[in-house]
């Protein structure tokens, strides 16, 4: 597992602090390490930037060219962002949003082992089993499975591993003519915003996911991956300008769920249709 792709949210590390085994110290180490890692990518950026701003300063001091100023404009803004990025990552109080997941980072995801539930660390984005490695760039949406799609590109998954997320919201990329329910102005281009949606009552979401156990060729290390199924959106959803939402599977249909038989697939789609349909209220993320 490359450590440079092993990315945790703060909220996940926490469980493993203190690990109680080799896997649990296993997924510390390289949680560690790719932290490490981006700890001193970020501090040779604030170098280098500091550097190209003090050049700048140095020339502007002689004479105003457009590259120093601009030089001292990027290198400024720069070292701004990369200061935020290192004070996250090194601060100890979690919030909120340390819980939240990327496409690419691993999060816990329930399974059944033998008939017992049990959390992987999975990566949010699938793979699935036989593909090549390139899929990831070739297919970078895998991070979602489509529900009309479950019987053709995720048709080794569906009905085979199936797992469960839990989440309490989700976010997602909506543009925001869509959002204020307009069309584009003349000549106004389009502006991608964030929004939260979370349901009401307030409640945790048993998301249905599938996921792959990827083996590679020799030498290359096995990934655990997995993708949240999508379907067509709520009114709401749909009115706040987004077109897919996740399934949350009623708390009854759990085992059900994540012990599927591919000869039953209409018992599947049959849980799927009997989620959870709670209101989901947005707003502009943080």
């Amino acid at each position: 597992m490359p450590v440079a792709r092993f990315a945790l949210p703060a909220g996940s590390s926490g469980n493993f602090s203190t690990p109680e085994n080799s896997e649990e110290r296993r997924i510390k180490e390289l949680d560690d390490a790719y932290r490490a890692r981006k700890v001193s990518e970020l501090e040779q950026e604030i170098f280098k930037q500091k550097k190209r701003l003090a050049d700048a300063e140095r020339t502007l001091q002689s004479r105003a060219t457009k590259k120093a100023q601009e030089d001292q404009r990027v290198a400024t803004d720069k070292i701004a962002w990369a200061l935020a990025k290192l004070n996250e990552l090194r601060r100890n109080d979690l919030k909120d949003k340390d819980s939240r997941i990327f496409p690419g980072w691993y999060a816990p995801v329930m399974v059944s082992d033998g008939g017992k539930r049990i959390l992987k660390p999975m990566r949010y984005q699938c793979r699935p089993t036989g593909k090549p490695a390139f899929y990831d760039a070739k297919y970078p949406g895998t991070y979602n499975a489509r529900r009309d799609n479950l019987e053709g590109f995720w048709k080794n998954q569906f009905g085979h591993s199936h797992g469960i997320m839990v989440v309490s919201s989700f976010y997602e990329n909506v543009s925001l003519h869509k959002v204020e329910q307009r069309e584009l102005a003349p000549g106004e281009k389009e502006r991608n915003v964030v929004l939260q949606f979370k349901p009401r009552p307030k409640q945790n979401m048993l998301v249905a996911c599938l996921w792959s156990h990827w083996k590679g060729k020799a030498g290359e290390p096995d990934l655990l991956s997995f993708a949240a199924i999508t379907d067509e959106p709520p009114p709401e959803i749909a009115a706040a300008g987004h077109d897919r939402c996740i399934i949350p599977i009623n708390p009854e249909n759990v085992d059900a769920w994540l012990d599927p038989d591919p000869k039953r697939i209409g018992d599947l789609y049959a849980i799927l249709d009997n989620r959870q349909r709670p209101y989901y209220e947005h707003a502009m993320a943080a």
